[in-house]
């Protein structure tokens, strides 16, 4: 947007709002910071190294690079793209706030991987998802939409990705949380979960502004290309989950998993579902994980999540209604 005005830079002024859900929205994900050199992810080491095989170390791994890959995406395109569709200036500021924060999940996956693994298994998974060609296709195909896409389609492809492509990873952390392991991981990924909550529910309520200004005609062909792309990430999706989850048996409830959050991705949008699953259609162990709500696991030190970040919830997709 201009930030210009007859010669005149314009200083942003919090006092004058034009859309009250981005001072919302602003104040909830600022409420809501964290970093995660305050959670003791060591203190998962005797889970790592005792309960779970080198199957399910090797799946951990791989599903935290492919997190990292596209949380690197949304941080270093993604949200400069939508930015530069932003309608004002207090919409912009949110769009840098969650900049940041993808920043900080993608770096809270290398604190994961360093804990856990000696450098050559990290170079080694951090080679395999810069190689994995499901992986590599649902990045460059949204990659490829923040580069030449209209601003809805911008919106439409990150809500996709906040919303739907990060459950396939997000499935694995919230299994071990509900057979109570990986405690520590799982509260950053849940912090992560709580972050993105918010992230596509704001960008999929900016996406219902513009998507009321079109006209009839206009929304249907929108409509068309959106559940296009739809199937054809999901078309991926299903050969990266068999990839990853085939050898312990998980790839169905996983797609139960990606198939429910589709439906919500598509709802943030204002959209109608489009798979039959709900959350009932789901492992209850991982929708009990998915709950947003903190824990503080570092008794001792107090500086668990918990403690640093008080009550704080995510904001309802009902506070996004237009």
């Amino acid at each position: 947007m201009e930030h210009r005005k007859n010669g005149a830079y314009i200083a942003i002024n919090w006092n004058h709002i034009e859309d009250e859900l981005d001072k919302a929205t602003w104040e909830k994900l600022t409420q809501q910071f964290w970093l995660d050199t305050r959670i003791p992810i060591s203190n998962d080491l005797r889970n790592w190294r005792h309960d779970l095989s080198q199957e399910e170390r090797d799946l951990v791994n791989y599903v935290f690079a492919g997190l990292t890959t596209l949380d690197t995406l949304q941080s270093q395109d993604g949200m400069a793209s939508l930015r530069a569709d932003a309608i004002n200036q207090k919409e912009e500021a949110v769009l840098n706030n969650i900049q940041f924060m993808e920043s900080v999940h993608a770096k809270s996956y290398s604190s994961i991987f360093e804990t856990l693994n000696d450098k050559a298994t990290i170079d080694q998974v951090f080679d395999w998802a810069d190689t994995n060609e499901f992986l590599q296709y649902k990045a460059n195909k949204i990659d490829d939409i923040y580069l030449n896409g209209t601003p809805l389609q911008k919106k439409i492809a990150s809500v996709f990705l906040e919303s739907f492509l990060f459950y396939s990873g997000f499935y694995t952390p919230l299994y071990y949380l509900g057979h109570n392991r990986m405690l520590n991981v799982a509260e950053v990924i849940k912090l992560i979960l709580r972050d993105e909550s918010v992230h596509g529910t704001y960008i999929g309520y900016k996406f219902q502004i513009g998507f009321k200004k079109l006209s009839a005609d206009e929304q249907a062909e929108l409509q068309s290309w959106m559940y296009d792309l739809l199937y054809d990430l999901y078309e991926n999706e299903m050969k990266y989950t068999a990839l990853l989850y085939d050898g312990l048996g998980w790839t169905d409830d996983v797609a139960s998993f990606l198939r429910y959050n589709a439906n919500k991705a598509l709802m943030n949008m204002g959209q109608d579902p489009l798979f039959p699953d709900t959350a009932e259609d789901v492992n209850p162990v991982v929708m009990n994980g998915i709950s947003t709500s903190t824990a503080n696991h570092d008794f001792f030190s107090g500086v668990g999540n918990g403690y640093l970040l008080g009550e704080v919830e995510a904001m309802d997709t009902s506070d996004y209604d237009i």
